[in-house]
């Protein structure tokens, strides 16, 4: 069978956006041969208080944090559609986008996994993407599920999915989960926002371009 596209999605609030995320994306995109990663700003996450930095000011960060890497693009779907951000539906719109011959791969942290099931359709993912768990050290091969706290009906719906072959994921454009290690940046954007607050710098935690937009636009300094 023909290799697909491979496209890799990264979702989030991005308030802000910082190295640990960059980082996640470079590591993925080359040890998955990924064609490229589109950043996807949320405006409405279901699952998150409402930000209090605006949709589009957290967008602009994103766009200034990747500007000189090819690989990376700023997908703003979401910002422009009304209502709540659900994946299912930025996977839906992304596929009749780039059709059949385009793999996408949802790169999603294990701790997000952990509640996948609370998720908006989430039985449906699979038809649309891949998942590419970052690994945490809690995880491992398929030998290790049962070291993760999932409910019963995750840890199946894992063991059906389940592969370790990176090859799938570019030989069948939809539904498997693999695992994959990252290089662990203990960096959060709470942390950031916290020390912002307290008036103390978050330098080499995020792009300058980041922050001088932060400090120009006077964020997170309530």
């Amino acid at each position: 069978m023909a290799t697909l596209r491979l496209v890799g999605i990264l979702g989030g609030t991005f308030n802000p956006i910082h190295f640990g995320h960059l980082r996640i994306a470079q590591e993925l995109a080359e040890s998955l041969n990924m064609d490229e990663v589109r950043f996807i700003p949320s405006a409405n996450p279901p699952h998150k208080p409402a930000p209090t930095v605006s949709a589009q000011q957290r967008a602009s960060m994103v766009q200034l944090a990747i500007a000189n890497n090819p690989l990376f693009s700023c997908d703003m779907r979401e910002l422009n559609r009304q209502g709540a951000s659900y994946t299912i539906d930025t996977l839906i719109s992304l596929r009749e986008e780039l059709g059949v011959e385009t793999a996408l791969c949802l790169i999603m942290g294990s701790d997000a996994f952990l509640h996948l099931d609370s998720w908006h359709r989430w039985q449906d993912l699979l038809n649309y993407c891949h998942i590419v768990l970052v690994q945490r050290p809690i995880i491992g091969t398929q030998k290790d599920l049962s070291k993760l706290s999932l409910s019963p009906v995750l840890k199946d719906f894992l063991a059906q999915h389940y592969t370790e072959n990176c090859e799938d994921l570019s030989d069948k454009n939809a539904g498997f989960i693999s695992m994959h290690p990252i290089t662990p940046l203990a960096i959060s954007a709470t942390e950031i926002r916290k020390l912002i607050a307290q008036k103390q710098s978050p330098r080499y935690l995020l792009p300058n371009a980041v922050l001088d937009f932060i400090v120009k636009n006077t964020l997170y300094t309530q």
